[in-house]
């Protein structure tokens, strides 16, 4: 059997909790950030997206849908001025005008996971050895041992220009 990407496995698990929600996929609530910018991100959260109960008669135009939206209470009043902006921002997401109105909703948002630090590359042996040489002469050795870590962080640094 051969190797499934990690996507395709999450999108076969939330695609029925998603669809039940009224997202047709993961696109929206995975792509929140990018799609609406970090700033409204980090303080909203896409709910759900209400989609029309009747279908348009032939000939006759299709209501758009309704996306509930979770806010920060005190960030809710710049959301609803930025309403405009965001539906244009999902509509291009999703390639068709689908949502007409956004629906606030105030509450908590969860931070979303923060990003691991990338770890530091390694020094080179070079390094570390002028290091060790400016500090050598400290002799409390928990002391001379921090300012050596000290040193290697600095050293870690691009240099300001």
């Amino acid at each position: 059997m051969a190797a499934k990407p990690l996507a395709d496995l999450i999108d076969d698990c939330l695609a029925p909790a998603l669809a039940a929600q009224g997202f047709a996929g993961r696109a929206i609530a995975a792509f929140w950030p990018e799609i609406v910018g970090e700033r409204l991100a980090t303080r909203s959260r896409p709910l759900k997206i209400d989609w029309p109960r009747r279908r348009p008669a032939p000939g006759e135009m299709s209501e758009p849908a309704v996306m509930v939206v979770r806010v920060e209470g005190a960030f809710a009043l710049e959301m609803q001025q930025l309403a405009p902006l965001v539906l244009e921002r999902v509509n291009t997401h999703l390639g068709w005008r689908a949502v007409g109105k956004l629906v606030l909703k105030q509450g908590p948002v969860e931070a979303p996971a923060p990003k691991p630090a990338p770890a530091p590359a390694p020094l080179d042996p070079a390094t570390i050895s002028r290091v060790a040489h400016q500090v050598a002469h400290i002799e409390d050795p928990e002391l001379r041992a921090a300012l050596a870590r000290l040193g290697q962080a600095v050293s870690r640094r691009p240099a300001a220009g």
